[in-house]
């Protein structure tokens, strides 16, 4: 698998900002990745040094339009953790 096939998007929210302080970047990734190919993608991808990797599958909700019954698709996400001093760039705005 490729880098680039790993790492779907960032996840941007108000508590991933907040983790963002403590060198927490939070990703959604291809639900088939473990632990070290997310820490190798990061690594490869943004030239960082990965701490440790956290990873929740997060299951989709259920949602209605008037009587349709629809949900939203199942993900995982990946915390990752950066050794102190690295920072990812691409969040700083």
């Amino acid at each position: 698998m490729d880098a680039r096939d790993i790492l779907i998007r960032p996840l941007i929210t108000e508590k991933s900002t907040q983790l963002m302080e403590e060198g927490k970047y939070v990703f959604v990734v291809a639900k088939k990745a473990n632990k070290i190919e997310i820490a190798k993608a990061v690594a490869q991808v943004f030239n960082v040094k990965v701490a440790n990797v956290n990873t929740v599958n997060v299951s989709g909700k259920v949602k209605r339009m008037g009587r349709f019954v629809g949900k939203r698709s199942d993900y995982k996400k990946a915390i990752v953790k950066l050794a102190p001093g690295e920072t990812i760039e691409f969040f700083q705005a």
